[in-house]
């Protein structure tokens, strides 16, 4: 495959730049590899976990967080670009000769209340900007890890220049949870403003046990539309409906009719979500309003599938409107679109194997189709080159365990929930470690290559 031979002609020049060392000193750099994180470190990196999940940022608004991560890059010796796309962090770290990786970490959080009860739990509160009414904010989806993460495996990179060469490119994106920042940065000429990588890669925490990594080639996350619909009634008094067209039950009925859309329309053999998320409408229980909204959102794999789904709910809507009585047709507006994260099947190969040398292969598991949606495939996509994301266990096992013994495993606290709040311990390390494996693999030459030379 092409990216299979771009690799090794870059493992070339990787071997080229390292040949100035003697050959005991360059098989002795080869064979150490990049260092884990000492207790020290991950003490360190625990504190700055802590602070962060203490002080979320909602999207597009990390201004806090990027400050930490630009300082944090400064003081390993990266060239830093601050304000991409917004409040988005570029660092750069440039080591001789070889290809450039670049690493993510998205940085925003959730509009909603924390109720993990943890020491260190958000208490803060901010202007949501998709309803501009005050909200509590809240760690709930685990970026703040993959911030600490993304912080923990630089500095170990940054420290160990002997063992590895190319350049690192050390990304901290705003605005995943809606979908923005990944578009924002590239939008504000990322490709052209940095070097091109060879491959993206990038990590999220799951509920599933601490210290398993979970990944796959082919599509691994669905892609996701999120819409708002606005119908329209005639207001009035309470005591009055006969007078009014009454969007609230417009609204109800439109929401039941959705449900059939996925059951009665989509075919066993292909898959597809469509949620209500958000229903808002009228200030009295004694004063019927004039119009309500939804916010809907739609998960899917197949790009017919999306088409499909998405003419039906317009359908629906339209329907349910007209059947009301409603003063004109509603309004649906596009909120924001996740693009189908797709992993290489080389490039996830090769990860799967670097993770398995480090960890262990019973660590490494592989992942199954999820309906969560990502954005972090936009940068792949506006390179043009593989992207790789996996994902890291953050439940306790031995509760983990229990609960599949049980059986109640859907009632372990996941992302976006409330209570989500992943363990520490080995969760911190294994996400610094895998980092550092997949990385790794391009930046360092393969024993192979020494013994050929």
């Amino acid at each position: 495959m092409v990216i299979g031979r771009h690799r090794c002609g870059l493992a070339l020049a990787a071997f080229q730049s390292l040949a100035t060392l003697s050959g005991p000193a360059f098989a002795q750099a080869v064979a150490k590899g990049l260092p884990s994180p000492t207790e020290e470190q991950l003490a360190t990196l625990k504190g700055i976990y802590e602070d962060i999940h203490a002080n979320p940022e909602l999207s597009m608004q990390e201004k806090r967080t990027a400050g930490i991560a630009a300082k944090w890059l400064k003081e390993q010796g990266f060239e830093v670009t601050k304000g991409v796309g917004g409040t988005g962090v570029v660092g750069i770290l440039r080591n001789g000769d070889g290809p450039t990786v670049l690493l993510r970490a998205d940085m925003d959080a959730l509009p909603m209340k924390e109720n993990t009860g943890l020491p260190y739990a958000s208490t803060k509160k901010g202007t949501d900007p998709a309803s501009g009414r005050e909200t509590a904010i809240a760690h709930s989806c685990g970026h703040d890890l993959h911030v600490t993460w993304l912080m923990g495996a630089t500095q170990i990179l940054a420290a160990n220049k002997d063992n590895w060469r190319g350049t690192v490119m050390a990304v901290f994106q705003p605005g995943e949870e809606i979908g923005e920042g990944a578009k924002a940065m590239v939008d504000d000429g990322m490709v052209k403003r940095f070097p091109k990588p060879v491959v993206t890669l990038g990590q999220h925490v799951l509920p599933f046990p601490a210290g398993q990594v979970r990944l796959a080639s082919g599509p691994v996350l669905s892609q996701s539309d999120s819409l708002k619909v606005t119908l329209y009634g005639r207001g009035g008094h309470g005591s009055g409906p006969e007078s009014t067209i009454d969007p609230v039950v417009m609204a109800a009925a439109t929401v039941m009719r959705l449900q059939t859309i996925v059951s009665r329309e989509v075919s066993m053999t292909d898959s597809a979500v469509v949620s209500v998320g958000s229903i808002q409408a009228g200030s009295s229980a004694n004063i019927i309003p004039d119009q309500a909204e939804l916010q809907l959102n739609v998960r899917t794999y197949d790009d017919g599938v999306r088409d499909k789904v998405l003419s039906s709910i317009k359908r629906v809507v339209e329907g349910e409107a007209s059947i009301s009585g409603a003063p004109k047709p509603p309004r649906l507006t596009m909120l924001g679109r996740f693009p189908l994260t797709v992993n290489d099947e080389d490039a996830t190969a090769k990860v799967t194997e670097a993770l398995k040398q480090r960890l262990g292969a019973d660590r490494v598991q592989p992942a199954g189709n999820a309906a969560a949606s990502e954005d972090f495939t936009v940068f792949a996509r506006a390179w043009d080159v593989p992207s790789v994301f996996w994902f890291v266990g953050g439940t306790d096992p031995k509760r983990y365990a229990e609960a599949e013994k049980a059986g109640t495993l859907d009632t372990l606290p996941s992302n976006h929930s409330p209570e989500f709040a992943p363990v520490l311990t080995p969760t911190l390390r294994t996400g610094v470690e895998t980092m550092l494996a997949a990385a790794g693999h391009w930046l360092a030459p393969q024993a192979s290559d020494v013994k050929a030379r």
